[in-house]
């Protein structure tokens, strides 16, 4: 065999023993992997790095002043109830407890109005004056009922019956009555009193509260059937606010402890008083209704708001500050725990639910000491140890 012959042979027998080494320690990889992945199902737990990488170090020693000079801060954590806070966009809307709509209760005419839309109305401000023949007759038969009623309950008992007198006060009292079912007030009924006849079939509607006019829809001269919505009255010292979640949104009224609506840079706190048991066709939403106060008179019915809800967690975790966690070498994450006060190891965990600046974590012990402050310093000290190779 030759020089170059030997060469090939030595290249060939070189290339099979580097490729089978480097087949072996790639199967032992994917065994090791394996055998990781399957003790994590099994007890949702890593395997301790010190059983399985006998170079790493599991513990970072540091003196106080380097403490100090890193501002290591450490807390004692347990578990708790936390707080969440949920955004909902939300809609000033009427109190509808406290408006009412100003309607006829007879077929009419708009005579004349007084008041107009957005305006503010005190209580038994003439709002609109209307006309109708069914009025008109009604306050004919009132005068004409009042009149005889004046008139036989001077008589004696020798010129008229008992029976007699009370059929005309009842019919003088029922006179009454259809006045007040048409709408008409004590002091419109007291005018009838005197001898012009010419607001024969005219009323005023007045108002029977202090509010707002939210809604106006009519015009002078229209003719409305009774029960038509002229006006829409509300109080606004109280208003609702109407605040859309998603469908699959796990918040319950009694599981709110406070309401804030948030518009502008003001926030004014509120009431959850109902939970509607219908989705909102249009937006597909579920609907919280709010009460608010609204006595500064700054919020409006129609007004675009944002509501923060704060609920109450139903179970115990374990909170920390975001700067407690960071991730390790292989990416996962971990918090450091203090150990005897002079050292921390590093414990894996699960992230939960953000709670402001703190982070819900799992598979951390109740009472764990955390370094809340300078975990990063912490962790490239371990980095460190585990590169160092005088390090066993």
């Amino acid at each position: 065999m030759n020089f170059i012959n030997k060469e090939r042979v030595l290249a060939a027998v070189t290339f099979i023993y580097l490729f089978g080494f480097s087949t072996f320690a790639l199967s032992a990889d994917r065994e090791h992997a394996h055998q990781i992945s399957n003790q994590f199902k099994q007890t949702g737990e890593y395997p301790n790095k010190k059983e399985n990488h006998q170079h790493e170090t599991e513990y970072a020693v540091l003196n106080e002043a380097q403490r100090r000079m890193v501002g290591i801060e450490v807390t004692e954590i347990k578990k708790t109830r936390y707080q969440q806070n949920h955004y909902a966009p939300a809609e000033v809307k009427a109190n509808g407890y406290t408006s009412y709509i100003v309607s006829p209760r007879t077929d009419s005419v708009v005579v004349s109005r007084y008041v107009t839309l957005g305006e503010k109305v005190s209580k038994g401000q003439k709002l609109v004056t209307l006309f109708s023949q069914e009025v008109a007759s009604a306050q004919a038969e009132y005068r004409l009922a009042r009149s005889e009623w004046q008139r036989i309950a001077q008589l004696s008992g020798d010129t008229v019956s008992e029976s007699e007198k009370l059929a005309e006060k009842t019919r003088f009292h029922a006179a009454y009555g259809q006045l007040i079912a048409l709408g008409l007030s004590e002091s419109a009924i007291q005018k009838l009193h005197g001898l012009a006849s010419n607001t024969l079939g005219e009323y005023t509607l007045i108002a029977h509260q202090a509010g707002v006019v939210l809604e106006d829809d009519f015009s002078q001269g229209q003719r409305v059937e009774a029960g038509y919505a002229l006006m829409r009255l509300a109080d606004e010292s109280t208003l609702w606010v109407e605040a859309k979640l998603p469908v699959h949104a796990d918040i319950e009224p009694r599981t709110i402890d406070r309401a804030l609506v948030v518009f502008g840079k003001e926030k004014y706190a509120a009431e959850v008083i109902q939970q509607t048991h219908t989705i909102d066709k249009k937006t597909r939403m579920k609907v919280i209704r709010l009460s608010v106060d609204n006595k500064q008179d700054v919020l409006h019915s129609g007004m675009f708001v944002g509501v923060n809800l704060i609920t109450r967690s139903k179970d115990h975790a374990m909170l920390v500050p975001e700067s407690a966690i960071v991730r390790d070498q292989t990416q996962n994450w971990v918090v450091f725990v203090e150990q005897n006060n002079t050292s921390f190891t590093a414990i894996p965990v699960r992230l939960g639910a953000q709670v402001g600046d703190q982070q819900v974590v799992y598979g951390l012990p109740n009472n764990s000491k955390v370094a809340v402050k300078g975990a990063f310093f912490i962790a490239s000290e371990l980095a460190k140890n585990s590169f160092d190779p005088h390090n066993h």
